[in-house]
């Protein structure tokens, strides 16, 4: 059964979904730019026949807080804060797209809060085109303000940023999804290569395989947290 519930992070409130056993091992679900945590309503309730799942609107998005400012370290801040709210030591993270940059940053900075990282389609922190992007119909659930905040960033990171993959310590697996994604594959490649401890996995479903084949990406997820 999923819950939703609402947690305040300094000045931000934050909203989130829960699945899974009150007891199990935490895992958290980080979605993409424009998404929310209706992203993994399929795959949360798959992982959280394992552990206790918890899946969060990050600012700007869904019933999240719109503060109007918005960059991935910020939101990195937000969910170190959120982790210290819900009294979370160490959890497995998980990111899909722009969620997997925040939970790479939050790998890096805080490695005692993160005991395993998964990346799914996430641009890889080196010059160039950010991936998917695109306007849908109709209204939006995020502030779209956020939108080439997030994607400047993630086009031009700087030159030093890829240099912390080097320094991510928690066992990290890399999710592609393959000659469907429009996000350069060898990209994917060359961040898992910089990562010490890093496997490479390719679901074929394209950029939101973690909706379209669920089933296949919990499974991995869950066969990596408990390998």
């Amino acid at each position: 059964m999923e819950d939703q519930s609402v947690v305040d992070v300094g000045d931000v409130r934050l909203a989130y979904r829960t699945w899974g056993d009150p007891f199990g091992s935490p895992v958290v679900l980080l979605h993409g730019l424009g998404g929310s945590a209706a992203d993994w309503e399929a795959a949360g309730p798959l992982l959280g026949q394992e552990w206790r799942v918890f899946a969060l609107d990050l600012r700007g998005h869904g019933e999240s807080d719109w503060p109007d400012e918005y960059d991935l370290e910020l939101m990195a801040e937000d969910v170190v804060g959120f982790l210290d709210e819900l009294e979370l030591n160490r959890v497995g993270l998980v990111g899909h797209g722009m969620g997997g940059a925040v939970a790479r940053l939050v790998a890096h900075e805080h490695s005692d809060r993160v005991e395993r990282l998964v990346l799914i389609e996430t641009p890889a922190p080196f010059p160039g085109d950010p991936g998917p992007a695109g306007r849908p119909e109709g209204p939006v659930d995020y502030d779209e303000n956020a939108v080439p905040a997030v994607r400047d960033q993630l086009a031009d990171p700087g030159p030093d940023a890829d240099e912390g993959l080097g320094e991510i310590v928690a066992p990290t697996m890399i999710i592609t999804g393959g000659p469907e994604s429009r996000m350069p594959q060898e990209r994917q490649a060359d961040m898992a290569s910089l990562i010490p401890d890093c496997r490479l996995i390719t679901v074929p479903g394209g950029h939101r395989m973690h909706e379209t084949r669920a089933d296949q990406v919990a499974a991995h997820i869950t066969e990596f947290f408990t390998s």
